[in-house]
Formats: C-alpha cells, structure tokens, sequence
C-alpha cells in the first residue's frame, strides 16, 4: 500500500529575548527548561510509532523560537527520535530556523549531519538602526559573520527572511537592505510587510500613539505599497520569482514545506503550541511549555482542541489558503476534492472578483491578478462560508 504524504512540524518555543513586533508562542528559557522540553518533544515524537506506517514524511520544519538555540546534542536527540520513529523520504526537504549569532560551525555541521538541508535566517533588515528598534538580538554584521559560516558549512538552500513598512524605515533604507541581501545570492527571500499584532510591544506603542510622529512614524499606505513593488521588481532582476504572496525563490527553490501546508498536505505538529492536520481533523497543542513537559511525563492528553473539518471547511481552505500561491488553484482539483464543480460553490464569488480584477482565470486555474495580491487578505475572506 503506497504510503500517505506527510509533513512535520516541530515548535521550539525558546529565544533569548522577545522580538517588538513578534506574536509567536516563544519566550527565553534557562539551559534546564529546554533540556526537559526536548526529552518531552523526543517522548512525543516516539508516540506516533503507529500512525507512522501510514505515511511517509516529505519535509520537516524546526520553527520558533529559535531553533538554532538548540544544542549540537539536543538536535541529534530530535532527529534521531524522527527516523526511528517515520519513514523520511530520502529526498526529504528538512528545513531549520535559526537567528544569527546563535550557531558556531560546529552547530551547522551538527545540523547537516542530521539531515538539514535547507536554512531560514532570520535577518528581518540591514539597518542597525532598525535591527535595534525591532528588538533583535544581532547587528548587519553579525549576521554577515553567521552568513559566512553558513557557507562554509556548505548549505546550499538558504532563505532569508525581510520585513518592510516598519516604523523609521524609509524608502531609500529599504532599498539598501535589499541590495545588501541580494549581493549574498540567497535561494530564497520572505519578505513580509509589518503587521502590528495585539500583545505585542509594538501594537502597545502603537495604541500610545508613539508610532504616528517623530524616528518611529509608520510608513504612509503609499510608501508600504512603493516598497512592495520594489520588492517584486529587485527580486525579479535578482532572477528570483514570486511563487507566494510573501515569497520568492530561484527556480527549483521554492520552500516544499509551506506549498505543502497552501496545498493542504497533511501535516503533524510537535511541541507546545504546534497544530496539525491529519484525515480531515485538526487539533492543537496546548499552549504552555511547564504544562506540556508535566503531561507528555505523565502520560496526559496535550490537545486542548479537537475538530473535524467539515466539507464547507475543507473548501474554505482550499481556496485562501490556496490562492496565496501565484499560481492559484486549479478547477480539477477542487473538482477531484470534493465532488463539485467550484462555479456552483462559489460562482457569484468569483464572477464579482473577476469583475473587479482582483481574480483571474486561465484554463484550468483560478488566481490572483497583481491588485489581489496587494490586497489579499480581503480577498481571500471572500471564500469564508
């Protein structure tokens, strides 16, 4: 019996201070909090021996947090607990997160040797200025100095992860941040335009008013948008294309584990806070490192939502999640899916958007045009029932 596809998602919830802009589940933790939260992870991860011989895993992705505050020894624990556990796909894409100045070159040779192939940096902005008003942990140069190990380790998949419209940042700021990075020749960039989250510092200078005058005024709607453009035109000479509303790759470089989740592969998700997707049913784990370590422990249910997709779900997903792709999503699959054709779901839907050229047809596909991608989100929640 051929073997279903798979992906892994494990959620490292540790990093040394938390980001202004930053709404993950992630907080700094002593040495003592991590080890026992990857001797958990390593224990979850052995609890799936069952449900292993249905598939096989096509990627994995170690997010955060950051997962490069691993240790050389916690990631072989981890990656060991993984392939006695599944059946990894030779050709797998095994993907980590890491933070620059948070991995020495025997940490990255640690990383090759079990299995990581790919690389997501999280550099965010060239400026210094800006690196500082963010919160992260590194300057420019730091991160040039990891970007050097990185090559000398001989990792061959790198992305870079950019963010725009933050407060100060200006045009012409933005534009050098994107030659620096291009001058590297990374595989792929995610570049993401700032959303100011609730709970986060920055949402809470922003409700005091600090973001609206002075070094940290917002950028104006037409700036965000001029440097979105700049984003697609620079990328695009660089030889790099957009495949997703927020990234780019070089051709045979786009990220598998995220097309996977827009494609809707099914996905488990390990550690605190991660989520999976496994025959139509979606559940989460709870959301508290000290909880999960003491139940995974004790042999407790670390699930605090259970819920079975209904079909009108299932079509909600298949369309924003898939329309954040370029591409689109393709008629006979939606046909193939669920039985029906997507013009009797979702006819008035997509002739309105047509009309209003945030949707395009070709042949088989729906996607899109440009102006829907500049305003995706509302576009997309078009497709909620």
């Amino acid at each position: 019996m051929k073997k279903r596809n798979l992906e892994l998602y494990l959620h490292i919830p540790f990093c040394v201070r938390k980001c202004n802009y930053c709404d993950f589940f992630s907080a700094s933790g002593t040495e003592e909090e991590q080890e026992a939260y990857v001797s958990a992870m390593v224990q979850e991860i052995q609890s799936y021996q069952e449900l292993s011989g249905e598939y096989e895993v096509q990627t994995i992705f170690l997010g955060g947090g950051t997962p490069s505050l691993l240790t050389p020894e916690q990631i072989e624990q981890i990656f060991n607990a993984i392939y006695h556990t599944f059946s990894v796909n030779e050709n797998a894409e095994i993907t980590m997160e890491m933070n620059p100045g948070t991995v020495d070159i025997e940490k990255l040779h640690a990383m090759k040797a079990a299995g990581v192939n790919r690389l997501s940096i999280g550099l965010q902005s060239a400026q210094n200025e800006e690196l500082k008003m963010l919160g992260r942990i590194h300057t420019f140069e730091e991160f040039l100095e990891t970007w050097k190990l990185v090559e000398q380790a001989g990792f061959k998949n790198r992305n870079i992860d950019l963010m725009s419209a933050l407060p100060g940042q200006t045009i012409e700021s933005y534009e050098d941040t994107l030659s620096k990075v291009l001058a590297l020749e990374p595989e792929h960039i995610s570049a993401y335009s700032l959303i100011l989250e609730e709970g986060t510092v920055f949402y809470d200078w922003y409700e005091k008013g600090k973001l609206d005058c002075g070094a940290w005024k917002l950028p104006s709607e037409e700036e965000e948008y001029a440097m979105g453009e700049l984003t697609i035109q620079r990328l695009a000479e660089a030889g790099m294309h957009r495949y997703e509303i927020s990234n780019y790759a070089k051709p045979g470089k786009e990220c598998r584990h995220n097309l996977g989740y827009w494609d809707r592969t099914e996905y488990l998700g390990i550690g605190a806070g991660s989520s999976s997707l496994i025959k139509g049913e979606r559940f989460d784990h709870i959301r508290d490192r000290k909880a999960y370590i003491e139940k995974i422990r004790n042999g407790e249910s670390i699930l605090i939502d259970r819920e079975i997709l209904s079909v009108e779900s299932q079509m909600e997903e298949f369309m924003y999640l898939g329309l954040r792709k370029v591409e689109g999503v393709s008629r006979t699959d939606f046909q193939n899916c669920f039985g029906k054709n997507a013009n009797d779901v979702y006819g008035k839907i997509l002739d309105k958007l047509e009309e209003e050229q945030l949707l395009e047809f070709s042949g088989d596909r729906i996607r899109l045009t440009h102006r829907g991608m500049d305003v995706s989100n509302c576009v997309l929640a078009e497709f909620l029932f």
